[in-house]
């Protein structure tokens, strides 16, 4: 008697795990399904926020600023971050990208370079804020297919990187740098 109602609870148990079983694979899609632009937009959001603060807190006559004759003034490379963010996110948005070194070229004060970045971390925000079905689509990214999510990733890891040469101008100058100041509640 106890082997037929373990053979009979058994063969009731089979649709439930194969139910369990189909259901794994589609909760786990579901959850990755949005983590990859979230994730992007996670990286994004951090460095762009350091990267505006720390344009705001350098004084202007710091702009012109170069520890090297061969790399950028802090004031280009301001501009360089605000270019190439809308070159790339307005790849990821399927749009005609302007110029990478437009801001660069042209703006050249303090007060228009910090405007120009905050436009250009607003153009990014709407690109940040597509599907992942939507970032899923290919696009020429310097000669090569990519995906929109893969350009998201890249202008996160390019600000990233000269978010690395502001740190470095900022020390030279005996200024510490938005990531390295306590936090809030800390």
């Amino acid at each position: 008697m106890l082997k037929r109602c373990l053979f009979i609870l058994s063969v009731a148990a089979l649709p439930a795990a194969a139910q369990q079983k189909a259901a794994a694979p589609a909760a786990q899609k579901s959850a990755s399904s949005s983590a990859g632009v979230e994730i992007a937009r996670s990286l994004w959001r951090g460095v762009s926020g350091y990267i505006t603060q720390a344009a705001a807190d350098v004084p202007e006559t710091l702009y012109s600023f170069k520890p090297s004759p061969d790399v950028r003034t802090f004031g280009e490379l301001i501009g360089h971050i605000a270019g190439s963010q809308k070159m790339f996110c307005a790849i990821a948005m399927g749009e005609k990208p302007p110029a990478e070194d437009e801001v660069e070229k042209n703006a050249k004060t303090k007060a228009a370079l910090v405007a120009a970045l905050k436009e250009s971390n607003d153009y990014c925000a709407k690109a940040y804020q597509q599907t992942d079905a939507a970032t899923s689509g290919m696009v020429d990214l310097f000669g090569e297919q990519r995906s929109k999510l893969y350009t998201l990733h890249e202008n996160a890891t390019h600000d990233s990187e000269h978010y690395g040469n502001i740190v470095t101008y900022m020390r030279i100058n005996k200024m510490v740098p938005p990531s390295s100041r306590p936090r809030s509640g800390s």
